[in-house]
């Protein structure tokens, strides 16, 4: 190895590396190194369309970071080695940024810690990382650094998977029974929370064994059954390539627990899309869903889209109304996963390897967070939502510092209980367990609770079984924390721009115009999210120079919409209003902030240029965005 750049906070200390000059890894203070260098920064959303392999993501790597890095800068230098800050990967579970480091030619990623997503993509990938510091100045010395003493560091599972020749080898030798659990099966029983107990019913004991162990732990590392699992056009293509380099031919692991979701490029061909960002993206992009669609043609499997056998919609939400079940592990490749812990479900992100895996074998790695429960009381104070709550919570220093974090390899999650849930819907709590992600966690899970019950009897049809299926913890279960909450201790909350965490209590922010509004996402195009909008909007109009986007996140929440006349409420108002689909929040549909505007949004991540193009980003919650709409600038609704 030859050389390494450290992504520090200061753009100045990045160029003049850049220019050449070496930086002493064993300075006494170490500069500051840039916090949560994200999926987004590390491969952007827009590069993501034109494919997944090395050759065409690596000229991107880290394009446009920090305004001084461009295309085919790494590409073209003698770095070898990349040094970032504290939860190195945040955001996207997309596999694609491990892949842009290998085909820029990184041999080695530093830092003092990494985020869940992103250190399993690099195990399973096969890209050598670290946490220790002390490697860089081996590397400024010219000594040789051997990989594989930095993968005895790693924990017992991760171990036998690189032993093995990655997670794919490691696969064909589990179907074959050769392998045997790296962890031991016979275990004591003990009290656990809903994780635990989660994956303790569903840990594969070995070959020709019932699932199941009597109790795990915190930061235990076994292999659990995998239920549902889900891919978009983002990945599908990518995951099926995996697949068949492995295990061509050969058929899936229950195939009927399996959809395609056609839902992050289907909104790009909309006239209020910029222009730019059609003909970059529109193009290479229906090429990549073109992949997937032909993977579901010959396998034979579900496909949701427009048009296609079964209705559009954002993912996460029609993994709410059809597939996930209270008890199961519920996998797909995207980060937002957890939307579905509000289902009492183990919902988590997974990179495209990972996918191709479970695929085969029906089953995935599972670390075991560390959990933190949070007691929710009290009566929220009038426009509180579970967004304004998540905000805060994840914004706090304990989750925004990671002070939960002893081990690189630690991960973290939240179970949320207490009498204050009943005072919203699954619509709403959805949005607390989608966003556990932004704050540096694996998921959130919810105790079995009213809104839940009600919702799992409303709108599935097997609704009385699976509440009979909801699982709670033990009495005497452990937990790294319990934080208990007082609703009406909790102010209406802002994420500033750059970071879901940058938390900002409205009545702080002080007076900031807002060009571009928009609802819609998995956390914000709901139909509880929509009345709350409308219930603002209703009778008043929209603020000159203002842009208003609405977006239902599928097909039955739009038909209820429509029903009730909220969608010809916003087009009256002049709101461009889209059929259900994702892509707003990544830059791919309508939304997307034109120069010189500055937009609040009720989307869950705010990176920069995530949304497409550059600007600020506020996250809000929809009653919040209708205010600002409005107003034309940050509002509070109560004030209307």
């Amino acid at each position: 190895m030859k050389r390494a750049l450290w992504l520090t906070e200061d753009p100045a200390l990045i160029q003049a590396q850049l220019d050449g000059e070496r930086f002493p890894s064993w300075l006494k203070e170490r500069p500051r190194l840039h916090f949560g260098v994200n999926t987004d920064e590390i491969i952007n959303g827009g590069v993501c369309t034109f494919g997944y392999t090395g050759e065409i993501l690596g000229p991107y790597l880290l394009d446009r970071f920090k305004g001084v890095i461009a295309k085919d800068t790494i590409l073209n230098s003698d770095f070898d080695v990349i040094v970032g800050g504290d939860a190195f990967g945040s955001g996207s579970s997309r596999e694609v940024a491990v892949v842009a480091h290998q085909g820029a030619g990184i041999e080695l990623v530093v830092a003092p810690s990494f985020q869940r997503i992103f250190q399993e993509n690099l195990v399973y990938v096969g890209l050598p990382f670290t946490t220790d510091f002390s490697v860089l100045e081996d590397i400024e010395q010219g000594k040789e650094i051997d990989v594989d003493e930095l993968r005895k560091d790693l924990p017992p599972m991760f171990r036998v998977i690189s032993a093995a020749g990655g997670l794919l080898a490691y696969g064909t030798s589990l179907l074959a029974g050769e392998q045997q659990p790296p962890y031991p099966v016979e275990r004591p029983a003990r009290p656990m929370n809903i994780i635990e107990k989660i994956v303790a019913k569903n840990c594969w004991a070995g070959p020709g064994r019932p699932l199941g162990v009597e109790s795990v732990r915190a930061s235990d590392q076994v292999l659990c059954q995998a239920g549902f699992r889900g891919v978009h056009e983002y990945t599908g293509g990518m995951v099926m390539t995996i697949y068949n380099s492995e295990w061509a031919g050969q058929p899936l692991d229950r195939p009927e627990l399996v959809a395609a979701f056609e839902d992050h490029f289907v909104l790009i061909d909309r006239k209020t899309v910029p222009e730019h960002v059609r003909q970059l993206r529109l193009g290479p992009a229906r090429k990549l869903a073109q992949e997937m669609l032909d993977a579901c043609a010959e396998l034979g499997l579900r496909l949701h889209g427009p048009g296609r056998p079964h209705e559009q919609g954002i993912c996460h939400r029609i993994v709410l109304e059809q597939y996930a079940r209270p008890g199961d592990i519920v996998i797909l490749t995207d980060s937002h996963t957890p939307t579905a812990g509000v289902l009492n479900a183990l919902a988590f992100g997974v990179g495209s390897t990972a996918m191709a895996f479970a695929l085969r074998t029906g089953m995935i790695p599972v670390t075991v967070p560390k959990t933190v429960r949070v007691v929710i009381k009290g009566k929220p104070v009038a426009g509180l939502t579970p967004k304004d709550l998540i905000l805060h919570l994840i914004g706090s220093p304990y989750f925004r510092e990671e002070q939960w974090r002893t081990n690189p390899t630690d991960t973290c999650a939240l179970q949320l209980g207490g009498p204050g849930l009943d005072h919203w819907s699954v619509d709403e709590l959805s949005v607390m367990t989608n966003m556990t992600v932004e704050g540096g966690m694996m998921t959130g899970i919810v105790e079995p609770c009213e809104p839940v019950r009600e919702f799992l009897r409303r709108v599935r049809p097997d609704g009385e079984e699976l509440v009979a299926r909801l699982i709670e913890p033990d009495p005497g279960a452990e937990y790294i924390r319990e934080i208990e909450i007082d609703l009406a201790e909790v102010p209406l909350t802002v994420a500033l721009p750059g970071d879901s965490r940058n938390r900002c209590p409205l009545d702080e922010i002080g007076d900031v115009p807002i060009h571009n509004v928009v609802i819609a996402s998995c956390t914000g195009g709901s139909l509880a999210d929509l009345r709350a909008a409308a219930e603002v909007l209703r009778g008043r109009t929209i603020a000159e120079g203002v842009r208003l986007t609405v977006i239902p996140s599928s097909t039955q929440v739009a038909a209820a919409a429509e029903s009730e006349g909220l969608l010809e409420l916003f087009r009256g108002l002049g709101a461009t209003v889209s059929d259900p689909g994702c892509g707003s929040c990544i830059g791919n549909g309508p939304g997307i902030p034109l120069e010189g505007e500055v937009t609040a949004s009720t989307t869950n991540r705010n990176f920069d240029r995530r949304m497409g193009a550059p600007g600020p980003v506020y996250l809000v919650s929809p009653a919040i965005a209708a205010a600002t709409a409005v107003e034309g600038r940050l509002a509070d609704p109560r004030r209307l």
